[in-house]
């Protein structure tokens, strides 16, 4: 039976603590992602589309133990016009979970609310082996929809006491805040970005920034930087000197390197080279590369995404539902 899941369906399923274990087996396993494909669909009487699609299956089909595999699709399209044409999102999305034995689909979900559970699991799965184990302040760089379930993720493998909210439009971040409500800790929003950072031990950052918000110079000894945004190479969340005092990790090292500008400029200007980046999560999760190692140490994680967390949340979600 092919089973249907909405947004609220998803919401109602995710559990932040098991799909970071969910994405942790799968980045130890063998998953296949081929490059996503992208193509451009011409419109007459509107700025042009874009089609997006984000195959991954599990390689144990090819080595005979087909019956537990899964093969996925994420499918997005961009509209840029829809909001002033019909007054509907221009990025809309929708997950395919097949049976990686016969090709049934067994699945179709909502993707916007599987992507952005993935993404903030991927962090707080960084987080495991890169923040300090008694990491106690976070601060919340962005207010989108990312942001609370970054918050959340975070608090899932971090004992943490105190959340700290930064956004350039203050009424949004008092709003994230409100929206917390239900988590007994203290939380509140802060108007300098600056001291704040100081005091963090892990700032998570989740912004459309095209300059650096974060300095390197701002972290202080043991902080961990999670750095969500700026997913083009022209945009950038963090600094030079940020990267110059960080270990740096990523989620995986072809993404990351080519995609986001945190890493993508640095190695381009010579701040950073590919042998300084200490791993990624496939590295991590196997054991093949240490996370963090001394209490004082800073360490850096930039994430672009893949189409193994997009899996792996799908499988996840649908082995609960049925």
């Amino acid at each position: 039976m092919m089973h249907v899941l909405s947004a609220d369906d998803v919401n109602g399923l995710m559990q932040y603590p098991a799909l970071v274990e969910a994405l942790r087996s799968a980045f130890q396993g063998e998953i296949t992602t081929p490059v996503r494909h992208h193509h451009t669909i011409e419109m007459p009487d509107q700025s042009d589309a874009t089609l997006l699609l984000m195959p991954a299956w599990h390689d144990a089909m090819a080595k005979g133990h087909s019956n537990n595999g899964y093969v996925g699709i994420k499918m997005v399209s961009v509209y840029p016009d829809n909001a002033q044409r019909a007054q509907k999102p221009s990025i809309l999305g929708t997950y395919l979970l097949l049976d990686g034995a016969t090709g049934e689909i067994r699945a179709i979900m909502d993707g916007p609310a599987i992507t952005v559970w993935r993404t903030a699991c991927a962090s707080a799965l960084a987080a495991s082996y890169l923040a300090h184990e008694n990491a106690e302040e976070l601060l919340m760089v962005g207010t989108g929809a990312l942001s609370e379930h970054l918050v959340r993720a975070h608090l899932a493998v971090r004992p943490l006491k105190r959340i700290r909210v930064w956004g350039r439009n203050p009424a949004k971040a008092e709003q994230l805040v409100i929206s917390m409500g239900n988590i007994d800790l203290d939380i509140d929003v802060v108007e300098d970005l600056a001291e704040a950072a100081t005091k963090a031990d892990v700032i998570s950052c989740a912004t459309m920034a095209s300059d650096p918000l974060i300095m390197g110079e701002w972290l202080k000894p043991g902080a961990h930087l999670d750095l969500v945004g700026a997913y083009r190479p022209d945009m950038r969340e963090s600094d030079d000197e940020a990267i110059r005092r960080a270990n740096v990790f990523c989620d995986t090292k072809a993404g990351a390197t080519k995609e986001g500008g945190d890493l993508v400029q640095p190695l381009a200007d010579g701040i950073l080279t590919l042998d300084q980046i200490k791993g990624d999560l496939f590295e991590l999760c196997k054991g093949e590369v240490k996370g963090r190692v001394t209490d004082d140490e800073i360490t850096l994680f930039k994430s672009v995404g893949t189409a193994i967390e997009d899996l792996a949340a799908a499988q996840y979600l649908y082995e609960l539902s049925h």
